[in-house]
């Protein structure tokens, strides 16, 4: 073996042991710094904690009038969502009727999922019932105080547009000329309950107004909020929400990383075992390839999900099995009086058919769990394809390079050398 190739495979070997310590541990050198994959790598729901919610639309509508009010309904929503300060919400349609919403983190699920699916329709309503403006006719909302009497209260302070101004003022204007023994109040009224119903005394023509409702600070600011992100242009129901806690999902993680590593641990003595020095190659070259998929995970911005941990443990499977093809067939090749130099390359040959075939098959399923899928689902199936693209590439090009080296070894060149 020559000199070139003896350092690259040493540089191979230790750059995979830097990796490997890194990702656990994370590694500072000089001003370079390496962070470990729990820092690289976001954590779905199931295991970070948090809550999700599929909501439902309550519509016959159909077609492409409720495709885009679900578009519309989502871009509210993550407004809302974005308002109480959730990083990185997971929100999709699923189907035609259905929207979910997964949040990471969240202090307070149930008013989480609350806020979510309010309708949050605000109408100013007449003594006689009439609505005289919506909340779409208001283009600024905030929390105020107010003295009332009692100290300051907090209020909602709104703003009306152009138009809603002067409807505001016509009827105010009305409100004011009518008889004293009349009644003169305008309701505020959010899906349905009025929350208050103040009495006009003046003409309002400034375009400005003051919600009152006994408000604390937190369900002004939630009422602003809604009123800003503007009311869903559809009627949704909650059909299905759950509450996950940071403890399970954690647990959930170090169970899950302990089973991974005690497998790999016993998936690389037995290959030891049966292959010798190539089971150490193996073992080498399936360490690389998890750091390939946590790293490819890392970059592309896909989330750690149990599923997603079930699909790279299946995959690793995967890559197990691509070197067990091609050791068995080189095996073969051996038996049949080749050296072990030839042996390598007719045994790559004739072997790498039928491991791009199985995986490629596994990838077809994969893609269609992740088109057709949800929320899990889809974790599962976009984890499977990296793992299976990655298991092709270690097992093409690092296995064979790095068995190609150590096949010139004096080691490497004996009949022993495969357990053939």
């Amino acid at each position: 073996m020559n000199t070139k190739k003896k350092i690259a495979l040493f540089l191979i070997v230790a750059i995979t042991a830097l990796f490997s310590y890194s990702a656990f541990n994370g590694v500072e050198l000089g001003g370079l710094k390496l962070s470990s994959m729990k820092e690289k790598i976001d954590l779905g729901l199931d295991l970070a904690g948090g809550v999700y919610v599929v909501l439902e639309a309550q519509t016959d509508e159909s077609g492409e009038s409720l495709r885009a009010k679900m578009e519309q309904t989502r871009a509210i929503v993550r407004q809302r969502v974005d308002s109480i300060g959730v990083a990185e919400p997971n929100i999709v349609i699923e189907g035609e009727k259905r929207l979910r919403v997964e949040l990471a983190g969240v202090k307070d699920p149930q008013e989480a999922i609350e806020m979510i699916g309010k309708t949050a329709l605000l109408e100013f309503k007449n003594p006689e019932g009439e609505v005289v403006v919506t909340g779409e006719n208001i283009q600024n909302s905030a929390v105020a105080f107010q003295d009332t009497g009692m100290g300051e209260q907090p209020v909602v302070s709104i703003e009306f547009d152009s138009k809603g101004a002067e409807l505001f003022r016509e009827e105010t204007a009305r409100l004011v000329a009518l008889p004293a023994d009349q009644d003169k109040r305008i309701s505020i009224v959010l899906d349905g309950s009025v929350i208050s119903s103040p009495n006009v005394n003046s003409e309002i023509s400034d375009g400005k107004a003051v919600i009152e409702g006994g408000f604390t600070v937190e369900s002004a600011t939630e009422l602003s909020n809604l009123i800003s992100a503007g009311a869903l242009p559809l009627e949704m129901a909650e059909i299905q929400s759950s509450v996950i806690g940071p403890t399970l999902g954690l647990k959930a993680l170090e169970k899950s990383v302990l089973a991974g590593g005690i497998g790999m641990l016993i998936i690389f003595l037995l290959m030891i075992a049966l292959y010798r020095i190539p089971g150490v190659v193996a073992s080498l070259c399936l360490t690389i390839y998890v750091l390939i998929v946590l790293n490819m995970m890392s970059g592309l911005g896909v989330k750690l999900t149990l599923p997603g941990i079930a699909a790279l443990i299946l995959s690793i499977g995967m890559a197990v099995d691509a070197n067990i093809i091609i050791f068995e067939r080189i095996k073969e090749e051996i038996k049949d009086g080749k050296t072990n130099r030839s042996a390598l390359s007719s045994g790559f040959s004739r072997a790498i058919t039928a491991v791009i075939d199985s995986n490629i098959t596994t990838v077809i399923a994969g893609a269609v769990l992740y088109a057709f899928g949800t929320g899990p689902i889809k974790g599962f199936g976009v984890t499977l394809i990296i793992g299976l693209v990655a298991s092709v590439f270690t097992a093409v090009f690092i296995t064979k390079y790095i068995l190609g080296v150590v096949v010139e070894t004096e080691i490497g060149r004996s009949k022993s050398f495969f357990g053939a």
